[in-house]
């Protein structure tokens, strides 16, 4: 399947709007899957929306504030992707919390992706496919013999204080090398 049971605007009406227009089309289309999953679960509260989320991950279903979470960053790079299929996702994980076992759940098992499929109309996808490098700059240049690593301050402060991390392909332990200027990064 590969159109949204939500409407969303075209691409080229989302690039026209201002910050301000553009939240209340995220919390348009919040409010438009919230109401497609009450046709299944009528109980379901309504989730507070927030822009509040950083680094790689786009949205995030935060059942302790009651919520959803987005990364404003990534919204306003990938608009029109990010509507069609980051707002579904983090809805599906809403509903799926609040059905009778839900915390039990898997949050990418079978019933997220069932409704992913056949309430939204999409293909279930665990993660984006976003650019991170303007939402999450890592700017902590580490080596091994096939490639380079990218690490945030957070991992790179882990690493100086004896975390030893290794590449995945290689086996090697990662070497520090520099940091990179932040033109590199862009």
């Amino acid at each position: 399947m590969t159109t949204s049971a939500l409407p969303i605007p075209t691409a080229a009406d989302l690039e026209a709007l201002d910050e301000r227009a553009l939240r209340a089309c995220l919390e348009a289309q919040v409010e438009a899957a919230w109401q497609r999953c009450r046709e299944v679960h009528p109980q379901l509260p309504r989730p507070r929306v927030w822009l509040d989320l950083r680094g790689k991950s786009a949205g995030q279903a935060h059942f302790g504030r009651g919520g959803l979470r987005f990364n404003p960053v990534l919204y306003c790079e990938n608009r029109h992707p990010f509507l069609r299929e980051v707002v579904p996702h983090e809805m599906a994980h809403w509903l799926i919390q609040h059905l009778e076992g839900g915390p039990r759940m898997r949050p990418h098992g079978r019933e997220w992706q069932t409704v992913m499929r056949r309430l939204f109309g999409l293909e279930p996808r665990v993660t984006h496919r976003f650019d991170v490098r303007h939402s999450s700059p890592a700017p902590y240049c580490y080596r091994c013999s096939c490639d380079e690593h990218h690490f945030t301050a957070r991992r790179h402060a882990l690493a100086r204080r004896g975390t030893r991390y290794q590449c995945r392909q290689c086996a090697q332990t990662l070497v520090y090398v520099g940091r990179q200027e932040a033109k590199n990064l862009s």
